[in-house]
């Protein structure tokens, strides 16, 4: 049975992931430490559960996504995994990143790229791909089909959808993401987004706004 530590990190209000299972191998995605201390927190956690890391995962590479990355690659010895539409993502993010105030390295560049229908073990957990675009051109999803627990990035929040107005973004596509892909999982899914708190399936398709289409694309 999959554990979930989570961590809000860096001014964008991000959640880290830390996904372990009863092997204590865990799966480290979206680090969005940005610094010393929140650096520190992170690698507290997963030596006071006494976890080991096999995985590096990044659901998109956003500019709150990936700041975490070159340090799990030191510390733990991991490469990211990532779709491969988010390289030119995480490139152009480090070219503005002045703007907000970050001051990062570029990301280890993956040595596999991940694609929709592909799977990522570690212990006895399997996560399954999902090719989750809109917000994020190669954003993905983490899926525990035996856990029924969703890592879905920034595609969607409780009560809200991502972003759908930066770079590489499309609405009709996220739309069709969320609306054919996500809605179609079983209601007690819970989902664990890359902001804000948790939610379901059922709570999502009953009562997010966004997934009437007029609402939608007015908004």
């Amino acid at each position: 049975m999959l554990k979930i530590y989570k961590h809000t990190f860096n001014p964008f209000s991000e959640n880290t992931y830390v996904l372990a299972d009863e092997t204590r191998q865990c799966a480290i995605i979206d680090p969005g430490c940005n610094n010393e201390v929140e650096r520190h927190e992170l690698v507290q956690t997963i030596t006071a559960h006494g976890l080991s890391p096999v995985l590096l995962l990044n659901t998109h590479c956003h500019i709150d996504h990936f700041p975490g990355n070159k340090f799990i690659c030191d510390t733990y010895g991991l490469l990211p995994q990532f779709h491969r539409l988010e390289l030119e993502v995480m490139y152009r993010a480090l070219d503005y990143q002045g703007l907000f105030g970050f001051t990062l390295e570029a990301s280890p560049e993956p040595a596999n790229y991940l694609e929709e229908a592909d799977e990522v073990k570690f212990g006895n957990t399997t996560l399954k791909v999902f090719f989750t675009p809109g917000h994020s051109p190669g954003s993905i999803s983490f899926y525990s089909e035996a856990d029924k627990i969703l890592i879905a990035g920034d595609v969607i929040f409780r009560g809200s959808v991502g972003r759908y107005d930066l770079p590489g973004a499309d609405g009709k596509t996220l739309f069709e993401t969320i609306t054919q892909k996500l809605m179609t999982l079983p209601d007690d899914v819970k989902i664990y987004s890359g902001h804000g708190p948790e939610t379901t399936v059922a709570h999502e398709r009953k009562s997010n706004p966004f997934l009437n289409r007029e609402f939608f694309f007015a908004a």
